[in-house]
């Protein structure tokens, strides 16, 4: 059997830095073989100024959107952007193959090996057929009202039926402010078990409208021809209001936490814990200062031993689909964070979350999770196996 032997200034294994005279040893398909000193290497060690990681995870991507990339400017708020997203889908098929195909291939070359994917169309699937990375498909239901709760989850369940030929798919609530009563408990009884995805309080309007019922989302409700707040003013936070619609072993990603006040994690984390839930806190922090030029504070939820996972959001809300570049950002801003802990939640966190721990997210002996380079600067990063 031939190998391929890797060495850089630091090697990170998905849980920790190793001593940097160690050595990765795989073979020529990218099986994980052992980690031996280089004293004992022998020849043809490749060696790298930067960093040796195992393959990046994206735990929140919109591919299908990858045709709005530069379209919508940065900087607009959350429900400007909202309303502009709404507004800006209708492009050319062929363009939006094309810039999906784009996408990926980007994705893929600096090192993303899963993504767990938001499919609100099968607009994706030709692509991920043919696809190196594994993916989760999320697909998303939107279903304003309990009246056509399930005529919106046979619409969107056909979409999945679509998608999941390859891929593990399930549905998923979009976010609080899109989905119905009645939808929340149909899609408490279809995802027993399973992995979900929902936006969650990403702007202060969101928790303003289940408190009173009134607020900006307001303005987007008219683009569907929604007068005003078709939910329950319930007089709590939102996730307060729709966390406990879910009662069946799920794991569920929450997304961006832009706004979350720190008594809600604590308040959210008891409750998963007592319902048999399991929450996992995804951030995209470019998309955060793409739409409102803010980042979520971090420290609350490391204080609060949160289970982190790091995401991309789309192209509509991002100027790359980087890993490295979301880990660069939140190094800038929270210094006080360790590299090894950054790298982490790109990594082995992202892998366990999704449930693909035992093939990726780590430098272990028969795991085949790709090997990356990273650059020191945190710049950029490439697939090497």
């Amino acid at each position: 059997m031939e190998y391929r032997k890797f060495k850089a200034d630091s090697l990170f294994d998905g849980y920790q830095f190793l001593d940097p005279r160690m050595v990765l040893i795989t073979d020529y398909k990218g099986k994980i073989i052992d980690i031996i000193q280089e004293s004992e290497a022998g020849d043809n060690i490749q060696l790298f100024k930067g960093i040796l990681s195992p393959g990046l995870i994206n735990c929140h991507c919109h591919l299908e959107l990858s045709h709005l990339k530069n379209v919508i400017p940065p900087h607009t708020g959350l429900i400007n952007f909202l309303c502009e997203v709404v507004t800006k889908r209708n492009f050319d098929s062929s363009f939006i193959q094309q810039e999906i195909s784009k996408a990926e291939k980007e994705m893929l070359e600096n090192g993303t090996v899963a993504v767990g994917d938001i499919s609100n169309t099968s607009d994706t699937e030709a692509v991920k057929r043919k696809s190196k990375i594994r993916w989760q498909n999320f697909v998303e239901v939107l279903s304003f009202t309990d009246e056509k709760a399930e005529e919106n989850i046979l619409h969107y369940k056909k979409i999945a039926q679509q998608l999941g030929v390859d891929h593990r798919t399930s549905l998923v609530p979009h976010a609080p402010y899109s989905v119905s009563t009645k939808s929340f408990q149909l899609l408490n009884e279809l995802t027993k078990n399973k992995i979900i995805s929902i936006h969650n309080q990403e702007h202060p309007a969101e928790d303003e409208l289940f408190k009173t019922g009134g607020g900006d989302y307001l303005k987007l409700f008219k683009l569907f021809h929604i007068n005003e707040s078709p939910f329950p003013i319930t007089g709590k936070s939102s996730i307060r209001s729709y966390l406990p619609y879910f009662n069946n072993n799920q794991t569920i990603f929450l997304i961006h936490n832009t706004y979350i006040p720190e008594e809600d994690i604590i308040w959210a984390n008891n409750f998963a814990t007592t319902n048999g839930l399991k929450l996992v806190y995804c951030f995209c922090v470019n998309a955060n200062l793409y739409i409102e030029n803010t980042i979520p504070q971090l420290l609350n939820f490391i204080k609060n031993d949160c289970n982190i996972v790091l995401g991309t959001d789309s192209y509509s809300s991002n100027w790359q689909l980087n890993i490295t570049k979301e880990m660069k950002t939140i190094h800038t801003n929270f210094p006080t964070i360790p590299l090894e802990t950054i790298l982490k939640w790109a990594t082995s966190n992202g892998a366990k979350a999704l449930q693909w721990e035992n093939e990726l997210g780590s430098f272990e002996k028969g795991k085949k999770p790709g090997v990356v380079f990273i650059n020191p600067d945190l710049t950029n990063s490439k697939k090497l196996l």
